[in-house]
């Protein structure tokens, strides 16, 4: 009989699985493996759901002396209106990850709880004594085990699954805005020494980005998205993630993400060999391939199944173009710059712009609520169309349609930034609060104004028409009749006072300045309407 042995304290029932008051849990694992073991570990760490790695943490020396608990909590998952393929891709990992510790020699024991990590925890601790634990990426962990901490119940150790030190970003950006990355990228180059050469950047230069903007015009071809065998593990979080989040937005279906380690080394050499053309092609769009020539390895990297070390070191000893291989390694120092950010502003609540009242910055004061578009309404924009259904479907796509249509759409639509931030932390299954706030925060919108970016990244229709095939199947010709454009001079003119003075909007404010008056009411007759259309669930049709 393969079983795995897992413990339920509550009493729980979980679709597949019948978990009763103190007794164990069983799912696929080799029970032989328990045997023999009758000592007790002399240390019980608690594991994070994103912090799944066999090899980086404390855990990895002395296995069969240190225990593991992991903690299924129904109240984390109702917290907010995730997405059904985060929560099945997220539960599955961790189930599996429990499975190959136990393979690897670790005594686990995995609980299920209504409630939440601090109350469960509390009740371990109560039997097993103080625990460890690695300290947690989200803030929101640690917020809610803090307490713990300060009692001495638990014990923080240090995060060792990142690729830079806190230092290098203080000693380079500091802990005040404004923040600009390119001084700390330069500092992780030289004191990393990838791609690097005798103290210089290969090929002479930090940054290739100027080389990395060409759309895909159907050659050469990516490669086909991977599809995973589903093991029981699998179906059985299918079925209870669809019977007990079942008012939860989106699909289910782990044949589309990696949840065995296996598997996630199985994405990493995938990326691999599609990452020859990421670099010039990488802000392209197309209806054709979701993922174009991006790796997908945000969520694997994300929950540390592999971890940033193991995937720099396999992609840099290949022999993809320079410009494919600095966009790479540029994105993944991206990932730990907004990481600083997020820890030296606590979630930006240290910065004189944040609303503690609102739990938000606000810079441009956009309040309109997030419309149903975003959960799959149709719009009548194809290119907004097409990329929801690609969230909907599969919890993700990659980062230009999200900062070039999801957050254009809603900057331009003054959609609360807090309201689009959470969506995105709903619907993404590789969205850590970490990594969701700042990017959509300081980037995606301009509700930080300057701290993060120069400028609002905001375009109207010519932007998305060269970089993606989207406006070929819009009802809306680009170069006649497409809206986008409106909406982009219609932000603009509602803006232009919180632009006085940045320099690198004064040319979009002196092209605003000349459009005619009577252009400027069309341009907000486009917004007004269109923002109606949308907040009501309905297509917009165009101008009455």
């Amino acid at each position: 009989m393969s079983v795995l042995i897992l413990v339920g304290m509550n009493g729980l029932t979980l679709q597949g699985l019948n978990c009763h008051r103190k007794t164990r849990l069983y799912v696929l694992l080799d029970l032989s493996l328990h045997m023999n073991k009758t000592e007790a570990p002399s240390k019980w760490y608690f594991v994070c759901y994103d912090q799944l790695n066999h090899d980086i943490f404390p855990w990895s020396n002395n296995r069969e002396d240190i225990g593991l608990i992991l903690i299924e909590s129904e109240s984390k998952g109702n917290s907010l209106n995730y997405h059904k393929q985060k929560l099945a891709m997220l539960l599955s990992n961790m189930r599996h990850f429990a499975k190959e510790a136990e393979e690897l020699g670790h005594q686990v024991r995995y609980y299920f709880t209504k409630g939440n990590y601090k109350d469960e925890l509390s009740k371990i601790i109560e039997k097993l004594g103080s625990i460890f634990l690695v300290e947690p990426a989200e803030r929101s962990m640690r917020i809610e085990l803090q307490q713990l901490v300060d009692l001495g119940k638990i014990i923080l150790q240090k995060h060792d699954g990142w690729l830079t030190k806190r230092e290098w970003f203080t000693q380079t950006v500091g802990t005040n805005p404004p923040f600009r990355m390119d001084k700390f990228y330069q500092k992780v180059r030289r004191e990393t020494g990838i791609l690097m050469v005798d103290g210089k950047p290969v090929n002479g230069k930090f940054s290739f980005d100027s080389e990395n903007r060409l759309p895909w015009k159907g050659e050469p071809l990516p490669q086909e998205e991977l599809k995973f065998q589903v093991d029981e593990i699998d179906k059985s979080v299918e079925e209870m993630v669809n019977k007990n989040f079942s008012n939860h937005p989106g699909n289910c279906d782990l044949s589309k993400v990696p949840t065995t380690l296996m598997q996630h080394q199985e994405s990493l050499k995938w990326a691999i060999d599609n990452i020859e053309f990421f670099g010039p092609y990488e802000d392209a769009m197309t209806t054709q391939s979701r993922h174009l020539f991006h790796s997908k390895l945000a969520t694997s990297i994300n929950l540390h199944r592999l971890s940033p070390r193991t995937v720099i070191d396999a992609v840099m000893i290949t022999d993809s173009p320079i410009n494919s291989l600095e966009g790479f390694f540029r994105q993944m120092i991206w990932r730990e710059y907004v990481k600083h950010v997020h820890d030296v502003t606590d979630g930006f609540r240290t910065l004189e712009i944040f609303n503690n009242e609102l739990n938000q910055p606000n810079f441009l004061n956009q309040n309109n609520p997030l419309p149903d578009a975003y959960w799959g309404s149709k719009t009548g924009f194809n290119c907004l169309d097409v990329v929801v259904k690609s969230v909907m479907e599969d919890g993700w796509t990659h980062h230009i349609p999200r900062l070039m249509i999801l957050s254009n759409f809603a900057s331009l639509l003054d959609i609360n930034p807090r309201q689009l931030t959470t969506w995105f932390h709903e619907a993404f299954i590789d969205a850590y609060d970490w990594v969701v706030e700042p990017n959509v925060l300081g980037m995606g919108t301009y509700s930080l104004g300057s701290a993060m970016m120069t400028k609002p990244y905001v375009s109207g229709t010519p932007y998305i028409n060269k970089m993606s095939d989207y406006c070929k199947s819009c009802k809306f010709n680009p170069k006649k009749d497409c809206p986008v454009s409106n909406l982009y001079w219609a932000f603009l003119d509602r803006h232009r006072d919180s632009f006085e003075g940045n320099i690198r909007m004064a040319m979009p404010i002196r092209n605003l300045a000349k459009r005619s008056e009577e252009k400027k009411l069309i341009d907000n007759e486009y917004y007004e309407n269109i923002l109606q259309a949308l907040s009501d669930g309905n297509e917009f049709q165009g101008l009455n």
